[in-house]
């Protein structure tokens, strides 16, 4: 049994010799400690301060909400866990983290190409089919707040990236995902999951030979001044669920409830508002550091890209469910 493990169910256990107390009252000091794995000058770790912010505001001080940025209490394969167990309340975990949890259908967000824009993706997260994957995390013990974006996935080396068959042969890293595994294996790369917090030296050393994820993540994390190249290919859109463990959220008021849930559409509402600009700035930063080639791509390039990663799709149907692909690419489409 690894230490981190011991560590998860020592403090679980001592949560659980907490006597019940039933729903926390408005006059409780009530301390929310919300964890992620990214800088905090990131969107995501923006959005965190902005919910921070205001949560503080309206309660009147009757919640704290601790942030830690940046891996600084759970790396990515601990800290669903942790939430789980009580150890921390909040997280704002990537969607592919849902599928090694059992919760497949979230990987439906991995797939390629399947948002155009950021409207789309808005459409899917803030419907029916939002609502009904949050649904599936209950018994998981896990509150679903809101769906963050975080924008599109560029790829990276450290040789020239264009077309789909310059990866190939490749270690790439990637978060745990089928998706984004099946995405390289079609591009005849070898994917290697590693957590977040240990891309850059592994990119450094030569563990692995590139990597996929947004824009800021390449400046906020300092992954341009170790990877030679980017294309812009814009395969996959990624995002974030702002997650509250269930016990937490149901021993709350249902007068803070409705503060945190308000709370958390400002919060949304400012970090959607960052994604697009901040990716776009990051590309630039990038680009005039010198220490990158940033390849943005004609129309025909990213026509190949589409075509080689298409059949993953048909691929993951069965681990997605055909019914909810369907709904999903109507969604997106503006067809439902």
């Amino acid at each position: 049994m690894s230490s981190n493990r011991r560590k998860f169910i020592s403090q679980g256990a001592a949560l659980a010799a907490l006597p019940l107390v039933g729903r926390l009252r408005a006059a409780d000091p009530i301390v929310i400690k919300f964890s992620h794995v990214v800088a905090g000058d990131t969107p995501k770790g923006q959005g965190a301060v902005r919910f921070k912010e205001a949560l503080e505001s309206r309660s009147g001080g009757r919640i704290r909400v601790e942030v830690y940025p940046n891996s600084t209490l759970y790396k990515d394969k601990e800290e669903l866990e942790a939430l789980q167990i009580g150890a921390v309340q909040m997280l704002a975990p990537s969607l592919s983290k849902f599928g090694p949890l059992g919760v497949r259908q979230f990987e439906l967000f991995d797939l390629p190409y399947l948002f155009p824009d950021e409207a789309a993706f808005r459409r899917v997260a803030d419907g029916d089919i939002g609502k009904q994957l949050f649904a599936l995390l209950a018994n998981r013990e896990i509150r679903g707040l809101a769906f963050w974006s975080a924008g599109y996935h560029v790829y990276s080396a450290n040789r020239p990236i264009r077309l789909p068959g310059d990866l190939r042969g490749l270690k790439m890293r990637i978060a745990s995902s089928k998706v984004l595994e099946a995405n390289l294996r079609a591009l005849g790369a070898l994917p290697q999951t590693l957590a977040f917090s240990d891309v850059y030296q592994a990119l450094q050393t030569g563990v692995v030979d590139g990597t996929e994820n947004i824009p800021s993540s390449y400046t906020s994390q300092k992954w341009y001044e170790v990877q030679k190249y980017i294309a812009v290919t814009n395969h996959t859109h990624t995002g974030y669920a702002a997650i509250m463990n269930k016990g937490f959220w149901e021993k709350l008021s249902p007068e803070l409830q409705v503060m945190v849930n308000e709370s958390m559409r400002d919060a949304t509402a400012h970090e959607d508002d960052l994604v697009t600009r901040e990716n776009a700035d990051a590309l630039k930063t990038i680009q005039a550091s010198g220490k990158t080639q940033v390849a943005i791509l004609t129309d025909a390039e990213r026509a190949a890209w589409k075509a080689a990663l298409a059949p993953v799709a048909k691929e993951m149907e069965p681990r997605i469910g055909a019914a909810l692909l369907q709904s999903v690419t109507d969604a997106a489409s503006g067809k439902a």
